[in-house]
């Protein structure tokens, strides 16, 4: 594992995030709006209304044709973990493997079974049990994404396992600790709340699009304030998890937050950036400021890291440099310490009577938590793409916030039912629908760049994670995918079109 080829491993990153970039355009829609659809369902279980079941049908329908497109994508990024990523998966198959088969029951039993009842129950069962299967629907969807969040978290913060040195992989020794480790519940309850706010700015704008064109007033009110409604609550919520989040970065992946932030000398007393531009060429201990400019919330970003206004934050140079009075090792000597883990695990292997055997494995247990740092090539590998980090970081906060304004304005226009006259909001909420989506996908280059460069923190770099296979076969099916995915987007977007501008049908009612 010692010869890495970096043009592999670039582009086998370069694959898996193309593959989960396109993913993760369809999966935040089915989350929030199968909850969507689900309470439009139930308003029509209640009240018994047509206009309620034509709202329900419509929207019902966009979820369909988002969710197909969206099992196909995520079916090709779980096979990418045995093709491309097979010394990853030998080391934490016996962890991945449990949340990943969970999901794959759950999604492929409970939201497969009651989505064809959602669908195709119209009229054929009970009113009850039709809408309890859109609440099934809605509940398995998200349960779902539940198990591959916790087997992401659990690789951001890698708790609960053992690594056993006679298979040379890590073994679960405590389920639960997973499951409720902070950091699988805080990304737990980010992402879903980041889909609800994604599909909420959905339904705002294409109702938003009906009223301006005059077409269905009545069925995109009705739409427009059940995703108000929903939207301000899930970007509160999002804004809530999202601290949570950062707090726990801030302890398990100081790196990470440092880069965030763009933050190389830290200290005590540290203040939030709200807006600021990087040096550009920033290098790791060089003589240059850290920023061009920046705007910042006095002592803030000591509060959100350690709960102190006085707190101190550790910056890029400190965690390489090490920092003894605040218990940073230096990456020198965290990368020494792996090299010896190393060793250890070789001479273990190979050690021919127990004694030489106990003594490797004494050496290895002692150096273990560093055992990551002995793959790194230079003490500066261990710095993730800092501009990338921040810029994507600061405008995904900045784009957030503009959700809650933007939720609590449409939600008091709808409310006093003046929206219809609020020609500047409803041409803004069309054009809301895509910065819900690249405000996700930022997120996620938040969570994925920042880590950089471990595939599990501090024990298995992402160099030593990939599959021994020619730079030349990735190349050839990053493309192909690339086209694939291409063309599946364009269908998707395509259908959906189509659908939209059909609106809802009437079905005994005239919304116009």
């Amino acid at each position: 594992m010692e010869n890495f080829d970096m043009s592999l491993v670039d582009w086998s990153r370069a694959q898996f995030a193309l593959t989960a970039i396109y993913h993760w355009i369809f999966v935040p829609l089915t989350l929030g709006l199968s909850f969507i659809v689900a309470f439009m369902h139930y308003k029509y279980y209640k009240t018994k209304s047509i206009k309620w079941k034509n709202t329900t049908k419509f929207w019902m329908k966009l979820f369909g044709i988002n969710f197909a497109i969206g099992v196909a994508t995520g079916i090709i990024l779980e096979f990418e973990f045995g093709t491309n990523w097979s010394n990853y998966s030998w080391i934490v198959g016996d962890i991945f493997g449990a949340p990943l088969a969970i999901e794959g029951i759950l999604a492929f039993f409970l939201e497969s079974t009651f989505i064809a009842v959602m669908f195709f129950g119209w009229e054929r069962v009970s009113k009850k049990f039709h809408m309890l299967s859109s609440w099934f629907v809605a509940i398995g969807s998200n349960l779902s994404a539940l198990w591959i969040l916790v087997a992401n978290a659990w690789m951001q913060n890698p708790v609960g396992t053992q690594f056993n040195p006679d298979t040379a992989r890590n073994e679960m020794v405590e389920f639960w600790e997973i499951l409720f480790s902070p950091t699988a519940i805080y990304k737990f309850l980010h992402t879903i709340t980041n889909g609800y706010v994604v599909a909420s700015l959905f339904v705002i704008g294409i109702s938003a699009w009906f009223i301006l064109k005059g077409r269905h007033t009545d069925f995109a009110k009705r739409s427009m304030r059940i995703a108000a409604t929903f939207g301000l609550f899930a970007s509160l919520a999002l804004a809530y998890t999202g601290d949570g989040s950062a707090y726990n970065t801030a302890k398990d992946q100081p790196m990470k937050l440092a880069a965030m932030e763009g933050l190389y000398e830290g200290g005590s007393e540290q203040g939030l950036i709200t807006v600021g531009m990087l040096t550009p060429g920033k290098k790791y201990n060089d003589d240059k400021d850290d920023y061009v400019f920046a705007l910042k919330i006095p002592h803030f970003l000591s509060y959100l890291s350690t709960r102190d206004f006085d707190g101190y934050v550790p910056g890029i140079n400190n965690i390489i440099d090490g920092d003894e009075e605040h218990g940073l090792i230096p990456v020198e000597e965290r990368m020494m310490k792996g090299k010896i883990a190393i060793n250890a695990l070789k001479e273990y292997k190979t050690a021919g009577n127990k004694e030489d055997k106990a003594k490797a494995l004494k050496t290895f247990r002692e150096n273990y938590s560093h055992f990551g740092y002995g793959f790194l090539p230079d003490k500066e590998s261990a710095i993730p793409n800092v501009p990338l980090t921040f810029y994507s970081f600061h405008l995904m906060v900045g784009l957030g916030f503009y959700f809650i304004l933007f939720f609590a304005i449409i939600l008091y226009f709808t409310v006093k039912q003046t929206i219809y006259r609020r020609r500047f909001w409803l041409k803004l909420a069309v054009w809301t629908i895509p910065l819900g989506y690249i405000a996700s996908e930022l997120g996620w280059i938040v969570a994925e760049v920042g880590r950089q460069p471990w595939t599990i923190q501090d024990l298995l770099p992402t160099m030593a994670s990939t599959s021994h296979l020619s730079t030349a076969t990735v190349q050839i099916t990053f493309w192909l995918f690339a086209a694939l995915f291409t063309v599946l987007l364009i269908a998707e977007l395509k259908i959906m079109f189509h659908q939209i501008k059909l609106g809802p049908k009437e079905e005994g009612v005239n919304h116009v």
